[in-house]
């Protein structure tokens, strides 16, 4: 058996206006009048024979802040992993300091991937500052926060 995903920007428009109205509910499911909206856009862009080789289409569904948090763990995991490995540092981060992140990373068009270069411009880089500064010796453990205005070290 093979199992064959295919993928379209077709109806994008439509989703992102509808996410962006259905968050204000506080929900990620398309609506069924977008998906009502996408199924008449599909059936005008493509051959009836094509659509009925499709056994599912699956909507679009936009990450919720726990999934956002994952990646953003994930992220974080990799970049510990490397300080230890490197200059045998640890690294926490508070929740401020990954509820910001999050925030200023997330992105509705992008969605998730714009994280690892938002973790990589302003965490990793404020880390490598102070490690070129001399304030952090090995086996130090470096505490990324948020301040109310940017991520900082402790």
């Amino acid at each position: 058996n093979t199992v064959i995903i295919l993928t379209s920007n077709l109806g994008s428009d439509i989703i992102l206006n509808d996410l962006e109205q259905r968050r204000a509910q506080g929900t990620n499911e398309l609506s069924d009048e977008a998906k009502h909206q996408i199924d008449l856009l599909l059936r005008s862009k493509f051959r009836p024979e094509f659509l009925n080789r499709l056994d599912e289409i699956v909507y679009y569904k936009s990450l919720t802040k726990d999934e956002m948090r994952k990646i953003v763990d994930l992220q974080l995991a990799d970049l510990r992993s490397r300080m230890d490995e490197g200059k045998h540092l640890n690294l926490d981060v508070t929740t401020a300091a990954k509820d910001y992140i999050i925030d200023s990373a997330y992105d509705s068009v992008y969605g998730a991937r714009p994280i690892k270069r938002f973790i990589q411009s302003r965490v990793e880089t404020l880390i490598a500052k102070a490690i070129i500064q001399g304030r952090y010796a090995e086996g130090s453990t470096l505490t990324v926060d948020y301040d109310g205005n940017a991520l900082v070290l402790k």
